[in-house]
């Protein structure tokens, strides 16, 4: 199946610096973190109000990364770093 990107919530986690999302490959929930770091052009990582601005300015590059990280296979979270993204 294809990944489906229903909601636009985001959210950012501290402990491991970086933006959550969430897609959907049919009924199943699939876990996404994009690293704080992907989301500063290399920069040190800013406040979590810069990398919610920059996940939302970039958001069309990290769903096009997330498909391509995904492929169909199952994990507890798939991570998005800087290389992933154009």
């Amino acid at each position: 199946m294809t990944l489906m990107f229903p909601n636009g919530s985001r959210s950012f986690d501290e402990e491991r610096q970086g933006v959550r999302f969430v897609a959907y490959d049919g009924m199943f929930e699939v876990p996404f973190l994009v690293e704080a770091a992907a989301l500063s052009d290399g920069r040190s990582p800013g406040s979590e109000d810069s990398c919610l601005a920059a996940f939302d300015a970039t958001r069309a590059s990290i769903r096009t990364a997330a498909l391509k990280i995904y492929k169909g296979r199952r994990a507890a979270i798939y991570v998005i770093g800087a290389a992933d993204l154009p």
